[in-house]
């Protein structure tokens, strides 16, 4: 998956925007305000943290090389994924929605509410 492939499945959920809160280069994506995605575009090769479930995190960091503890992150919570083309695409997306997914799980009830009124 490229990076504007990667970058559309991001934005395609319900509510994500893109914003750059640290520095230029690095977009964060997030869903009623939590983040649920950074990406170092201009590293070669690319990484993305994303969140995960604590245990599903060390089966991903076991099985895949390029899945490591989040870089800047809670080291429980967030995966580091170096996009070398090691991790399927199918298994990325999927990592992608389980991050979207626990975040706005999180979320008060009155802001899934407003997100689900956007659907």
């Amino acid at each position: 998956m490229d990076l504007e492939e990667l970058r559309q499945h991001l934005l395609g959920k319900l509510g994500a925007v893109e914003d750059r809160p640290f520095v230029p280069e690095l977009p964060v994506c997030r869903v009623m305000g939590k983040m649920f995605a950074l990406l170092w575009a201009q590293d070669v090769p690319p990484r993305l943290n994303l969140k995960c479930d604590p245990f599903h995190a060390e089966l991903l960091r076991e099985t895949f090389a390029a899945v490591t503890s989040g870089y800047h992150m809670s080291k429980r919570h967030w995966n580091t994924i170096t996009l070398d083309g090691s991790v399927p695409d199918d298994v990325l997306k999927d990592m992608i929605d389980e991050s979207y997914d626990l975040v706005v799980c999180g979320l008060t009830r009155a802001a899934q509410a407003k997100l689900d009124a956007r659907a």
